[in-house]
């Protein structure tokens, strides 16, 4: 009998791709191969392909155990942990970017005031649309009257103490994920809160202080993990631009 022709050995990736049977139409092992070898970077761009993948099994002595599946399961798991935390760090920069060109110009509208009566007219009307929320109010602590809204200008006016016992005396700004509004701080609007973050206002050197109160019908939208740079940014603008109104430079 004549002798069959021989293979050419293969490596043991190789090997197990040329046994493995091939239907018409699909591609082979033999391609895969080659396709990984030309593009040895495929994982890195494709780590899903990872998940699909199992490990080979192995025949070993009864009293060894094999470690490489929990090794493969460990490190399945891991990726996909870092999957994860990739997406929410994207998630969360790309909010905070959001976040910041609202501010940004919701202080360029603060600043543009053409008058007092405008300036408030721009934070309790504007502000909302820019920042994305429902309501926004300033309230200011005041020792002449009671605790109530001042039509005039649309100001909340909050008993004295009740900034640093809202948020905290050495606190410049308070979160609340969920949370109904407080008709003293947010008016008739009230009833439309559910997250709100109040920021304290200072108007300079004697004079009373005051809050900034934004509220939204989005339960968690100011959360505590929330970073509140851009928020009290804000609250300073105001506050700052504020007091130039009420003094005035001579």
């Amino acid at each position: 009998m004549a002798d069959l022709p021989r293979d050419k050995p293969h490596s043991g990736g190789e090997r197990a791709a040329v046994a493995a049977p091939e239907l018409p139409g699909e591609i082979g092992g033999r391609d895969i191969i080659a396709y990984l070898r030309r593009h040895p970077d495929f994982l890195d761009s494709h780590p899903e392909a990872l998940r699909l993948l199992r490990a080979p099994t192995r025949e070993i002595d009864e009293d060894v155990v094999d470690f490489q599946h929990f090794q493969i399961e460990r490190l399945r798991k891991d990726l996909a942990r870092v999957n994860l935390e990739h997406r929410t760090l994207i998630a969360a920069s790309r909010g905070n970017l959001a976040s910041q060109g609202r501010v940004h110009k919701a202080v360029i509208a603060i600043l543009g005031a053409a008058s007092f009566e405008q300036l408030l007219q721009t934070v309790t009307t504007d502000l909302a649309v820019l920042l994305d929320v429902d309501i926004v109010m300033i309230g200011v602590e005041s020792t002449a009257a009671p605790a109530g809204r001042l039509s005039l200008h649309g100001i909340q006016l909050l008993k004295a103490g009740m900034v640093d016992a809202l948020i905290g005396p050495e606190r410049t700004a308070l979160l609340r994920i969920d949370a109904a509004g407080d008709p003293v701080l947010f008016g008739a609007a009230a009833g439309l809160v559910r997250s709100q973050a109040l920021l304290r206002l200072t108007f300079g050197r004697g004079a009373p202080v005051g809050l900034l109160c934004i509220g939204t019908r989005q339960p968690g939208r100011f959360h505590p993990g929330l970073g509140t740079e851009g928020l009290s940014f804000l609250a300073r603008a105001l506050g700052i631009t504020i007091a130039q109104w009420l003094n005035p430079p001579r």
